[in-house]
């Protein structure tokens, strides 16, 4: 019996101590969490996509919190949640938004299987970043689309998929986040995030060749050629050419389109712009009008004569 009470003391006192060291380390050891964050994590969409340069939702309401408190929330944006997430969490925290432009993937490459040839075999590993590793890929373009689709694999909201028949990456504008994940997945950097635009309307060049003007179009007919009548065309400067290629500042760009219309190669491409209206013949002026009935008349007398 003796034995029992005895060992019911020493147990009872050990679990003492270590509830008091517990209790000491919790207080001594305690992180404080902010409870804004869970409040602003609720807030956000929890794609966990990255796409806002944090590693993930919890990332991103930590830094949405931090900037609070210094009192601007300007440089971060959820891609996926857009304005309307931003204003809601700008609302908890007590600070004001600014308005950010909602942008979109595009793709900067309009080989297609007809105007860019294969001019050999790929039979390695069917990835983009692997086909790039191995040298220029399956046509002469050494800059152009790869066609294996690492941007398809890489976005987590369905909004690109390959075209079968012209073997490039088409972005859906109503379901792209601009996260930016097919951006980081192309090897060739040839995906881009712009701005949509007034009624999702936009301008670009659809190219990213460097070589020069007779080398790239002999890779591809769609290449810009680096010719320079876009940028003096443009009256606005939001053209630069750089390394052979053209690219145009969409900050700058007010979607006049003249410069669509200079480019020899059709490289520059126009994004939900109604079709452009056909040239109307200006008509006859009245001196032509009048000779053609005196040219048939002396071509009746004419007739008359010989008869």
């Amino acid at each position: 019996m003796d034995f029992i009470l005895s060992a019911v003391i020493v147990l009872g006192g050990i679990a003492l101590v270590a509830a008091v060291i517990l209790y000491v380390c919790s207080k001594k050891f305690a992180v404080y969490e902010d409870p804004r964050l869970g409040t602003v994590l609720e807030a956000l969409p929890g794609a966990n996509c990255g796409g806002c340069g944090y590693p993930g939702c919890s990332g991103m309401a930590d830094a949405l919190v931090k900037a609070a408190d210094k009192g601007s929330l300007e440089g971060l944006n959820c891609p996926v949640g857009g304005a309307e997430t931003m204003g809601k969490v700008a609302d908890l925290l007590g600070m004001a938004m600014a308005n950010t432009e909602p942008m979109v993937a595009v793709v900067r490459c309009n080989g297609t299987c007809e105007l860019r040839p294969k001019t050999t075999e790929y039979g390695g590993l069917r990835t983009c970043t692997a086909m790039n590793a191995c040298g220029a890929g399956e046509t002469a373009c050494g800059f152009g689309c790869l066609g294996c689709g690492d941007c398809v694999s890489a976005c987590k909201f369905d909004a690109i998929h390959m075209n079968e028949e012209t073997g490039l990456p088409e972005v859906d504008e109503e379901k792209c986040t601009s996260c930016g994940a097919c951006v980081s997945a192309c090897p060739r950097h040839i995906i881009e995030l712009r701005k949509k635009g007034p009624k999702n309307r936009r301008v670009y060049v659809r190219c990213v060749n460097k070589d020069k003007g007779a080398v790239a179009m002999k890779a591809c007919k769609a290449a810009c050629i680096g010719c320079g009548k876009c940028a003096k065309e443009c009256p606005f400067e939001a053209i630069t050419i750089v390394n052979n290629v053209s690219y145009i500042d969409y900050n700058k760009c007010k979607l006049c389109r003249k410069c669509e219309a200079v480019c020899p190669t059709n490289a520059i491409v126009a994004v939900n712009f109604p079709p452009r209206k056909p040239k109307v013949e200006a008509p006859a002026t009245g001196e032509e009008v009048k000779a053609e009935p005196a040219k048939a008349s002396v071509e009746s007398n004419k007739k008359e004569t010989e008869a």
